[in-house]
């Protein structure tokens, strides 16, 4: 008996999906790099971290319950889901089965960034680093990737977005958060950057970057400790990271001091938002792969599956 053909979905399901987010102009930079280790990792060796721009966050007092997020998802998951869905499409899909691959691939495409970045617990949104950039072909150097310099320049520049963010999110003590950034009265200095690059990236491009608090500070902290991700759009990956040292100064003693009160109770509902946007980022990412798992079932993976290979599985006729 001859294999029962399947209907292909039609490739306008799929490919609007898929279209590449606008580009906007870099940012200023401000402040130079101290320490830079400079070497290229694995493309395997990335960690994982929803394009779709988070919902203005607020700030107060109260704090989520601890519960243990689900556990990290593969450092590879999205292109892994890609290519499990590429599988079950080249195999023959339904047309109803079509549609449910072109809501994961949708949710793919508007998601990654937000979802790599979150499930870190990465930030993402608003004005909390540098989002959608455009790498500029000058910025790529005589070997054709871009400078490793440089970015360190987009990590610092997204650091101070980052800080000035803040000034908004509390404006009773906007004054105070945006000297954070001056050499006036308390500030915020560098002390040493470390960066782990993951792929040599080139021009044409876009990135964004994000920060993130490596533990929650206490009263007694005179420094902080920052680990930031620079994405490729164009890769959809983790381009590099860098890990940042960063000191509370009092200018007028000339000695390091403890962080402000105002600043230490914004950065502790933070790190509470870091801690919850960890268990949202991994539960969605565990939910599309589940819906890919059933796609599988229902596809290639049935125990009856029989591939659709068209006219050629008519042998020519």
């Amino acid at each position: 008996m001859p294999p029962r053909p399947r209907i292909k979905p039609s490739s306008r399901l799929l490919v609007p999906l898929l279209r590449p987010s606008p580009r906007l102009g870099i940012a200023p930079i401000s402040s130079s790099p101290q320490l830079l280790t400079n070497t290229f990792s694995s493309p395997h060796s990335h960690s994982p971290s929803p394009d779709a721009i988070s919902p203005k966050r607020t700030f107060s007092s109260s704090s989520s319950p601890s519960t243990e997020p689900p556990p990290a998802p593969s450092s590879r998951w999205y292109s892994d889901l890609k290519a499990r869905l590429g599988k079950c499409i080249l195999f023959g899909c339904t047309r109803e089965q079509a549609q449910r691959a072109a809501v994961v691939l949708g949710a793919l495409a508007t998601e990654w960034r937000a979802l790599t970045a979150g499930a870190e617990g990465f930030l993402t949104g608003g004005r909390k680093g540098l989002e959608r950039q455009q790498v500029v072909w000058g910025e790529m150097d005589s070997f054709g990737h871009v400078n490793n310099v440089t970015y360190i320049r987009y990590a610092e520049s997204a650091r101070v977005n980052w800080i000035l963010h803040f000034a908004g999110v509390d404006p009773k003590n906007g004054a105070q958060w945006r000297e954070l950034m001056t050499p006036k009265a308390t500030g915020l200095i560098l002390k040493s950057i470390k960066a782990e690059y993951k792929f040599p990236m080139t021009y044409p491009d876009s990135i964004s970057v994000y920060h993130k608090l490596r533990s929650l500070p206490s009263a007694t902290d005179t420094s902080l400790i920052l680990d930031c991700v620079i994405l490729s759009h164009g890769h959809r990956r983790v381009a590099a990271r860098t890990e940042e040292d960063i000191v509370v100064y009092d200018y007028a003693a000339a000695r390091k001091t403890a962080i402000p009160p105002f600043a230490l109770d914004v950065f502790r509902d933070v790190w509470r938002q870091q801690e919850d946007e960890i268990a949202r980022a991994r539960k969605r990412i565990w939910d599309l792969t589940r819906e890919v798992e059933a796609l599988e079932k229902d596809t290639w993976d049935r125990a009856d599956a029989v591939e659709d290979l068209g006219a050629a599985g008519k042998g020519g006729q």
